[in-house]
């Protein structure tokens, strides 16, 4: 499993620290996660220089990523909205080695739009559902996909669905069968999920 630095919630001189300390370890690749604008900022230039910082995810690669396995993941996002979340899930992948495609705005308001994408999401060994409001693309998915599903609710969203809790109990009610739900918004935690099954499934071979 990757290890990875949770930044956001951290200090802006707490994460400087933290990858002084790893790169003078050196024990190889690190992720971060939940960058801040102030916390990149603040990064020594020859430091900054040792780091792949992706704006729309918010995270980094320190020291470039880990060796490749097998497995193919798609991250399906029913909303633009709802992308720096699945951009989370794609960057944890890329890190870890895992080949992905991301796939935005097929969400249940234009049902077309996800029926030409099908044939795309079928071909995966594993997909990630992101989706905010009522998490409606979860439950679809549920029903025309066979391979392992992750479901990501997002905080996308307004009035009931403020915050991302109404899209959290879809997810978890959903009619789908053997549909799993990571926490709200968290893109790197069903990139994890993901993996742990790559990684069964590489065991089991």
């Amino acid at each position: 499993m990757p290890e990875a630095v949770l930044c956001g919630t951290k200090s802006v001189a707490q994460v400087v620290s933290i990858v002084d300390d790893l790169i003078a370890s050196d024990t190889g690749s690190h992720l971060l996660t939940r960058l801040t604008d102030d916390q990149i900022a603040a990064f020594e230039p020859d430091v900054a220089a040792r780091l792949d910082i992706d704006d729309l995810s918010r995270t980094a690669f320190l020291d470039g990523s880990l060796d490749a396995r097998p497995g193919h993941v798609a991250v399906v996002a029913a909303g633009t909205s709802d992308a720096s979340v699945a951009a989370e899930a794609v960057r944890t992948l890329e890190f870890s080695g895992v080949t992905s495609n991301l796939i935005v705005d097929v969400g249940v308001a234009g049902l077309w739009r996800l029926e030409a994408r099908l044939p795309e999401i079928r071909d995966a060994d594993i997909v990630i559902a992101v989706a905010g409001m009522d998490a409606a693309l979860v439950s679809v998915l549920g029903g025309l996909v066979g391979a392992p599903i992750v479901a990501v609710p997002t905080s996308v969203g307004y009035g009931v669905a403020t915050g991302g809790t109404t899209a959290l109990h879809s997810a978890l009610a959903s009619c789908a069968q053997g549909v799993s739900v990571v926490n709200i918004d968290n893109g790197f935690g069903a990139a994890c999920a993901a993996i742990r099954i790559v990684n069964l499934s590489c065991r089991s071979r």
